[in-house]
């Protein structure tokens, strides 16, 4: 990583977008110069060619144990998705699978092998050098993230995982690429984290008492609590990636914060803080490199309004909102402060496992749809447990809730938890018609398959 600059995700998941020469044309026009994408799509790859933006391709989660456990399987991806394009495109990284650790098909297993078979390829290709290998995290991979100093990673992935993994890093010259969202923080807890902490507006900060270090931003203390779990397992001189962030421009009701006014202070004030350099109090002098989430608005994505709305542009390319991507551009940029929401504290709440802790005032559950079909309910289950950010680890194989194991009971214990987790908000339980919120106590539903009273009630029962 070269550190201090920007780049943008390009997510596809929608029927409405331009071209992939018009998106490269779009990516030149606005200075940006690194693109993430989630596959490594033929067309994209090609129309990146000779554009001089980098690019870091995916191999998704649904490979992981083919990579794992077939070398010519990894080669054979390399040759065909890599070397086939680069140097004329610019690949500049390969991330091995997105957040693994919440995949419902248990896929964690075979990361690290995976990863090292990919580089392995890219070693027989004579690649190494130019092209490191990684694999987002989401921050739900954290035991611990308040405050900052007493960051952690989950320990049943601590020796399984995470040590190989960041050695890996080490050996290769790579870096960690984390995926960091502080709107789903302020979201749920609007009352005790202030909007201008969380969109790096002037505020009076937060001291963090571990290490005496003051925190200006929601933004520095999530990704200085990863720093500081690096560093509880030796790994200080592992450099970050910050794969993903960004904030919505619409949302629910529900959804406090998301708007095109805070959309645009969050990615305006964040590219003006990676680009003016200087990095986070617990690292200063790590500048980053950052990937937004993301160039468009996505129409086809499952969940609340929120995850269609994260666009920096409209699929004609238009902008959602102005603001600048290049240090040229943030000569004339100011931010256009919106009055504040929420409460007037900067002081983030403890976060435990990740998550966020929600009131449960009422008694209401989301369950799966039996009548929505299996591919559906699968569909919307890895949407639950991936990018939504449910905790699923209970239906791993092995854990408590893992039997009965099929994908309604599964499908319902996901669905539950990201309801919850979003405080039941309007249409948290909707998953494109594959789920439905119910009143009564899921038992009382003959029609439920019939263990799943307990598996929403014991295993989910902290909800």
């Amino acid at each position: 990583a070269d550190g201090g600059s920007i780049g943008v995700n390009y997510g596809r998941i929608a029927d409405n977008l331009p071209s992939a020469v018009k998106v490269v044309q779009l990516l030149k026009s606005q200075g940006l110069s690194r693109v993430k994408v989630f596959d490594a799509d033929p067309s994209v790859l090609r129309s990146l060619a000779g554009s001089g933006i980098k690019v870091t391709v995916d191999l998704p989660n649904e490979m992981l144990s083919s990579a794992a456990k077939k070398p010519s399987f990894a080669a054979a991806w390399v040759q065909r998705n890599v070397a086939a394009y680069h140097p004329a495109t610019e690949i500049e990284a390969i991330a091995v699978g997105n957040e693994v650790f919440v995949d419902t098909h248990n896929t964690t297993k075979f990361l690290i092998q995976a990863m090292r078979n990919i580089h392995q390829a890219l070693v027989k290709s004579n690649l190494h050098s130019a092209i490191k290998v990684s694999s987002p995290i989401a921050l739900s991979a954290l035991q611990n993230s308040y405050p900052s100093s007493a960051g952690s990673f989950r320990q049943e992935l601590v020796e399984p995982v995470f040590r190989p993994m960041l050695e890996f890093l080490r050996e290769t010259g790579s870096y960690l690429m984390v995926n960091a969202y502080p709107f789903f923080a302020y979201e749920a807890n609007s009352d005790v984290i202030s909007l201008d902490y969380a969109l790096f507006r002037e505020n009076p900060g937060n001291v963090d008492a571990g290490n005496g270090l003051r925190y200006f931003s929601l933004f520095d203390a999530q990704i200085d609590a990863v720093f500081a779990a690096m560093s509880a397992l030796k790994f200080d001189d592992i450099e970050m990636v910050v794969s993903e962030t960004g904030w919505p421009s619409k949302g629910d009701g529900t959804e406090i914060g998301a708007s095109v006014a805070n959309a645009a202070a969050y990615n305006g004030n964040l590219v003006r803080r990676i680009l003016t350099g200087g990095g986070t109090p617990l690292r200063p002098k790590a500048d980053l490199t950052v990937y937004l989430f993301a160039l468009f608005n996505e129409d086809d994505k499952n969940g609340p309004t929120s995850e269609r709305n994260y666009g920096l542009f409209y699929p004609n390319e238009e902008k959602v909102y102005d603001i600048p991507f290049t240090s040229e551009g943030l000569k004339k940029y100011k931010d256009k402060r919106a009055p504040a929401t929420g409460g007037g504290h900067v002081t983030a709440p403890p976060v435990t496992g990740g998550g966020v802790s929600r009131s449960t005032t009422r008694n209401t559950w989301c369950v799966a749809s039996g009548e929505a079909g299996e591919e559906k309910l699968q569909a919307a289950l890895d949407f639950a447990c991936g990018e939504g950010g449910a905790d699923c680890r209970q239906i791993q194989p092995g854990a408590a809730c893992f039997k009965p194991n099929t994908v309604e009971a599964h499908a319902s214990f996901a669905f539950n938890s990201y309801y919850q987790r979003n405080e039941r908000a309007g249409g948290s339980c909707y998953f494109g018609g594959a789920a439905y919120v119910v009143a009564q106590p899921p038992s009382a539903y003959s029609r439920l398959i019939h263990p799943l009273s307990r598996y929403l009630f014991v295993c989910c029962g902290k909800c």
